[in-house]
């Protein structure tokens, strides 16, 4: 029998309103504080979202202090055990919205959302021919892992997916339309204005890709890759049954699922790359970034003009832009 990690990640949300949520943001990091937590919170007039990691003393007392509060009595706590800390440190920060979507007419969840389905009602649907899986999450977070045969909306933030839906109705017309995240809390608003924009069969993950990755009967079937995570462990594995690797290298296309990214601070795209082509294209995704005066893969291991223009010439490149 395997021990328990002495550490814990917990993964939550929950829709309740809050009163002065800016000055509870400020009482709320003092706590985290005080427990010792590192994470990142968010905390809006309609709720609060969240990840934290610590021991499973602080944990506990993190959940039991939640529990106790009327407002959160119900919330669901998602929970990975660890090595040690995800984070670096404890971040509170008050926000207009838990998750930005920025539409004129804001979705309550109390109100309007897609039916909630567990992940074996999910497993189930996902295999009917009238269905379709639309991924609410990032193109970074969809190539890294993904439901098996999921539609991959072009878009690299979450506000921008009302606008690709509406460019690409066609493909969800007269379908039952599944949708997914990592936790549940965009769909819980995603889902919730595709009602309203017309969409009449519209279902969610409830609970995430997390919770379907820890259920006992499901085990994860039907996941490719591997879920990211917005901490340091960046990716998760999901499928208990088979593991299928999605994720391509940037550069050569190899099966990778490594991210990294783009040295270019200006740039900072995430790209997937082995150890060796991180180093061979100075951990950049184009030229423009690999000879970029603020580079910080060149500024990490000094390296000289002569180095530089070295490592370029190995791929074809010349050392100016």
């Amino acid at each position: 029998m395997t021990e328990n990690k002495p550490y814990r990640v917990l993964l939550y949300y929950h829709y309740v309103t809050l009163e002065n949520f800016a000055e509870f943001a400020n009482e709320h990091r003092e706590f985290c504080n005080e427990l010792g937590l590192k994470g990142r919170i968010l905390v809006a007039s309609e709720g609060i979202n969240g990840t934290v990691s610590g021991t499973i003393e602080q944990t506990d007392q993190y959940m039991k202090a939640m529990k106790e509060d009327p407002r959160f009595s119900d919330m669901v706590f998602k929970i990975d055990e660890a090595d040690g800390h995800a984070f670096k440190k404890m971040k509170v920060r008050a926000r207009p919205e838990l998750v930005t979507l920025r539409l004129e007419d804001d979705i309550n969840p109390h109100e309007v959302t897609g039916k909630y389905l567990d992940p074996k009602e999910f497993f189930e649907q996902m295999q009917d021919e009238d269905t379709v899986v639309l991924d609410a999450r990032n193109t970074y977070e969809y190539d890294l892992g993904h439901f098996r045969g999921a539609i991959r909306p072009d878009v690299e933030n979450f506000r921008d997916l009302p606008q690709w839906v509406r460019e690409n109705k066609e493909i969800l017309e007269g379908k039952k339309i599944l949708t997914y995240c990592t936790g549940g809390i965009r769909c819980e608003k995603f889902s919730g204005w595709l009602l309203k924009e017309g969409f009449e069969d519209v279902s969610q993950l409830h609970g995430g890709i997390a919770t379907y990755g820890k259920d006992p009967e499901v085990q994860g079937e039907l996941w490719d890759g591997q879920m990211y995570v917005f901490d340091e462990r960046i990716a998760v594995p999901i499928n208990k049954k088979e593991h299928v690797i999605v994720g391509r290298d940037y550069f050569s296309g190899e099966p990778c699922e490594r991210y990294i990214n783009c040295a270019n601070p200006f740039c900072n795209k995430k790209i997937l790359s082995t150890e060796e082509n991180e180093h061979k294209h100075l951990r950049s995704c184009s030229h423009e970034c690999r000879v970029h005066p603020a580079n910080r893969y060149v500024i990490e291991h000094g390296l000289t003009e002569e180095q530089v223009a070295e490592r370029l010439s190995k791929i074809g490149e010349s050392a100016t832009v």
